[in-house]
């Protein structure tokens, strides 16, 4: 019986990545070597990416990219309609007025290879080679769903899919993750709205038809989302708790990890069982939950015996809710999780399955009380998983600290070669006078003696990034737009629409026959580029 093996990572707050000296071997093309050291923040200072030698970068599409079919919400690729594209000399942004247009930041990339795709030209071919977006921060009137054509010109590259649900009223959500489901033959996106998130459902074609799954998979802050081979949907939740009273640079875990056992796997909408993962204690009788303590929660037994190497920990999925006893009416996962005695996590991020899956989790300061015996800085961990049992185990896989963490987004680059990207945040890039690097391990590697990764990608920052990182830095004038650019939304795909394209049944080539990486400077230009071999 084959097992998937998932893999967990984890961040909080990272100083700056340094160079690490070495090189990783792939089967199938040369050995990937050091992008140096982490470029720099500096104030009125912008910077290209380095990238690993053997690498180089194209961009697919940018924030100014029109859209083939604008509307009054947006007319770009990144972009709103409510202000221009860069400050006027001389403007001063305050409350109500806006010297630049809201960023919609384009999050999570889904790479798909289909036949007789449509757009708002009915004459038009638009190709075979589709990637598709969620946009993550939106507007009082909503967000929308993009696809960026990568076969057309420039008049239709991206196409706007959806900006409302299928009821033509109701705003489509900010989104963050985003995955394919060959079974269900839908996009899903997910949205970190607390209890106010969840999951939408889309389909491929234009114009999408979105709905939401909100009686089915509950209500959280809801991230990374992936199937397995049977059609189980995986939800990974990343909702920050509450700092400690003593400890106040840390915070308490409060977020679960989710799986739906769909009645229907062709059918989400006709409902499941959704479980909640619960990791076993190696110091008393029962699970890992956490109470009302914050403080005793983020220095507890549990917590560092989850952050210690050579630990193992026995999993359970333990059921939440039951469409068919409980109804589809919305609910509140994670407050259903911390009822049925769930583990929760500190802010889990995205998850993909073997070859691998990542989880963020972790505090959101350099000063965190945490350390890193406490899971202050993060971890990679392996949750080794049956898909069809409710038992797996759990071990970690590699301790962050305060050079390699912020771990975010993750993806395989081939069969044991796994690629984890930085968010540090602005203020991090500021305390550390460093900006956002991407690491790639070696999932059959042992890092508990001193390993590290190799850095393929140190992120520079775009003009628009350091102007906003200036004019952000005035507290209460209603700036809408981050600065510094954010690794996100690495991807790495053959495009398979089909399940044999999952991971775990399809095996990553790298950057060859077929596969292609992709990856997104969130913030700034919000540019998405492709990464290919030099």
């Amino acid at each position: 019986m084959s097992v998937h093996k998932i893999r967990m990572a984890g961040i909080v707050a990272a100083l700056g990545a340094v160079a690490v000296l070495g090189a990783t071997t792939f089967a199938n093309g040369p050995a990937i070597t050091d992008a140096g050291s982490a470029n720099t923040k500096t104030a009125g200072i912008t910077l290209p990416d380095k990238l690993s030698p053997q690498w180089r970068e194209t961009t697919v599409a940018q924030g100014s990219t029109a859209l083939e079919n604008p509307s009054a919400l947006t007319s770009w690729y990144g972009y709103y309609n409510d202000g221009p594209m860069i400050p006027a000399p001389g403007d001063v942004q305050a409350k109500g007025h806006n010297v630049e247009a809201t960023k919609s930041e384009p999050d999570k990339n889904t790479y798909l290879v289909l036949k007789g795709q449509h757009g708002a030209d009915p004459k038009y071919d638009y190709g075979t080679h589709f990637l598709y977006q969620g946009h993550e921060l939106g507007t009082s009137v909503g967000s929308y769903i993009t696809r960026i054509n990568l076969d057309a010109d420039a008049a239709h590259r991206v196409t706007k899919l959806a900006e409302t649900e299928a009821d033509g009223t109701t705003p489509v959500p900010v989104i963050d993750g985003s995955t394919w489901d060959p079974f269900a033959q839908r996009l899903l996106f997910t949205t970190e709205g607390g209890s106010s998130g969840g999951v939408v459902e889309a389909t491929l074609d234009y114009p999408s038809k979105v709905s939401n799954l909100w009686g089915v998979l509950g209500q959280g802050g809801y991230e990374g989302i992936q199937n397995d081979k049977l059609g189980n949907v995986y939800i990974v939740e990343d909702s920050g708790g509450p700092a400690g009273t003593v400890n106040t640079h840390a915070k308490q875990p409060n977020s679960f990890i989710y799986r739906l056992l769909p009645y229907d796997p062709t059918n989400l909408d006709a409902g499941g069982k959704l479980q909640v993962l619960q990791v076993a204690s190696l110091e008393h009788a029962g699970p890992i939950v956490f109470g009302s303590d914050a403080d005793a929660d983020i220095l507890s037994a549990d917590t560092k015996d989850l952050h210690t190497y050579g630990h193992v920990f026995k999993t359970l999925w333990v059921t939440i809710h039951d469409t068919k006893k409980d109804g589809t009416a919305a609910f509140d996962a994670n407050a259903a999780a911390k009822k049925a005695g769930g583990t929760p996590f500190k802010r889990p991020e995205n998850g993909v399955f073997k070859p691998g899956t990542g989880f963020k989790t972790g505090d959101t300061t350099l000063t965190t009380e945490a350390g890193t015996s406490y899971g202050g800085f993060g971890t990679i961990q392996e949750l080794w998983q049956d898909p069809k049992s409710d038992k797996g185990s759990l071990r970690l896989f590699y301790q962050s600290d305060k050079t390699h963490s912020s771990f975010d987004n993750i993806t395989f680059f081939d069969k044991s070669q796994v690629i984890a990207v930085q968010d540090q945040g602005d203020g991090l890039h500021s305390a550390l006078n460093a900006l956002d690097s991407a690491f790639i391990f070696d999932a059959l590697s042992d890092y508990s003696g001193g390993a590290q990764p190799v850095k393929v990608i140190a992120e520079g920052r775009d003009p628009s990034a350091t102007i906003d990182s200036a004019i952000g830095a005035t507290s209460g004038n209603g700036f809408n737009n981050e600065g510094d650019n954010e690794i996100t939304g690495i991807h790495e795909s053959n495009g398979d629409p089909t399940a044999d394209g999952l991971l775990g049944a399809a095996i990553p080539k790298g950057l060859g026959h077929g596969w292609r990486l992709f990856f997104t400077h969130q913030h700034g230009d919000n540019v998405t580029s492709e990464v290919i071999p030099a």
